[in-house]
């Protein structure tokens, strides 16, 4: 199937739902493209079966979907973007029909949201060790959590989120450990104040959770168990204990989602992709909103969204008058990163034999003899495999980055793992396929 749109939004969260509400409105052809079978992206996930989280209603969440339901905007659910071209072209897996479709742009806007940050320690890969985000997501999902012991562990405001999201479940939180100090969560609290709703989100989460310890400048160093989890140990850098736990929740903070911009030729600095004051990238026909470009919360996500779409459609003038809004958010963004930055003992909790590569099973010290001045990942994966798997490198990526300082140097189509049949069924002769250069950039 070959389907032709002016525009083409890949991402259904908060800032791609903006992006093709403000596109669609301007009487353009509009396609919303998304992986899962409903918008609201990982923030604004759907819950199912007995969760009582389905009983909350969120009111930005309510307006954003029923204005793009209103917008004229097509929604293509259930699809999976392989392969981008920014001369006008992309390719997404269906799993349900098990076949590609083609869909056909002038432009194009990213909104592929961020991924949690896995760091390795002793245990990390037991069952019953999940990400915060991730296991929020199971249990909206229909997993059920009542009377779980949970601790939750890492850095970011997400912790807050998650352990108070499950609480409602019916979960019991033993501790939400925070690995930032003090001595930097404070000033960030006083930076809140020039955002009130986030002063409120934080004090009805602070309430919620009001039985909880909560403790900052700690850490999980390992996890205890054999088939399952039984207990983390926590260090503050003083002292170890260990809080008996039937599962550990533990994100430490979000990545942008860069692969598919990285694959189209956009700027990528620093983990973020570059855009100017329109988000627009460095190629012009492609625009960017949300957490691919820094890390700032649903606000931001939505005003970067908002203003991508009236900026691809021709609304320049509309799109100025929200800069002013969306600078202040990113402002906060940079203060957020500063305040839940990784601490340096987390860089040296992996045990010669911590598995640091789920897919390849590569353990630290085989990764480790890498690690030398003139190496990189490009080494690593052709001594050891790390990065070749299944995921490619989402989950050991960001950790050998924050343990080796080691970026990803390439990025190839397909993005995600397809079926070798579904070239069977691409909608376009295979004598068009590209094979691209198996060479690895290394500079």
């Amino acid at each position: 199937m070959n389907l032709s749109f002016d525009i083409v939004v890949i991402g259904a969260g908060p800032a791609g739902l903006a992006a093709a509400t403000a596109a669609a409105r301007a009487g353009h052809r509009v396609a919303l493209l998304d992986d899962n079978q409903h918008v609201g992206g990982q923030i604004w996930r759907s819950a199912a079966g007995a969760s009582r989280i389905t009983h909350v209603k969120d009111p930005i969440k309510t307006r954003s979907i029923g204005r793009f339901e209103a917008s004229g905007a097509t929604l293509y659910s259930g699809r999976q973007v392989v392969d981008a071209d920014a001369s006008g072209t992309l390719d997404a897996w269906v799993d349900q029909t098990q076949t590609l479709e083609r869909f056909t742009f002038e432009g194009l806007i990213l909104a592929t949201g961020a991924r949690e940050r896995f760091l390795p320690f002793p245990g990390w890969t037991l069952p019953g060790v999940f990400g915060a985000g991730g296991l929020q997501a199971l249990v909206r999902g229909g997993y059920d959590i009542r009377g779980k012991r949970v601790a939750v562990a890492g850095t970011g405001p997400l912790l807050l989120a998650v352990a108070a999201h499950l609480k409602q479940d019916g979960a019991e939180i033993v501790l939400v450990a925070e690995q930032a100090p003090l001595r930097r969560l404070v000033p960030f609290g006083r930076a809140l104040i020039l955002h009130p709703g986030k002063v409120l989100q934080g004090m009805r989460l602070r309430a919620e959770l009001a039985s909880v310890p909560y403790r900052t400048g700690c850490w999980p160093v390992s996890v205890e168990g054999d088939q399952n989890v039984r207990a983390v140990q926590f260090t503050d850098g003083l002292r170890i204990w260990t809080e008996g736990c039937d599962l550990l929740a533990c994100g430490f903070h979000l990545v942008p989602n860069t692969e598919l911009a990285t694959l189209l030729g956009c700027k990528v600095s620093e983990g973020c992709v570059q855009v100017d004051k329109e988000q627009r990238t460095s190629i012009s026909n492609v625009y960017c909103a949300g957490e691919p470009t820094g890390i700032a919360g649903v606000e931001a996500a939505m005003l970067q969204g908002k203003i991508a779409g009236l900026a691809a459609s021709g609304q320049a003038g509309a799109a100025a008058r929200l800069r002013g809004k969306r600078d202040a958010q990113i402002d906060f963004g940079r203060a957020m990163d500063r305040a839940f930055a990784l601490r340096d003992e987390l860089r040296t909790l992996a045990e010669p034999d911590t598995i640091v590569c789920r897919c390849e099973d590569v353990r630290f010290d085989q990764v480790q003899q890498q690690a030398n001045p003139q190496s990189g990942w490009t080494d690593a994966k052709l001594q050891t495999r790390c990065g070749m798997g299944p995921c490619q490198g989402r989950i050991c990526g960001p950790a050998l980055n924050a343990l080796f300082g080691w970026s990803n140097t390439s990025v190839r189509s397909p993005i995600f793992p397809i079926p070798i049949a579904a070239l069977c069924s691409a909608p376009f002769r295979t004598d068009e396929i590209k094979i691209p250069n198996l060479q690895e950039n290394t500079r």
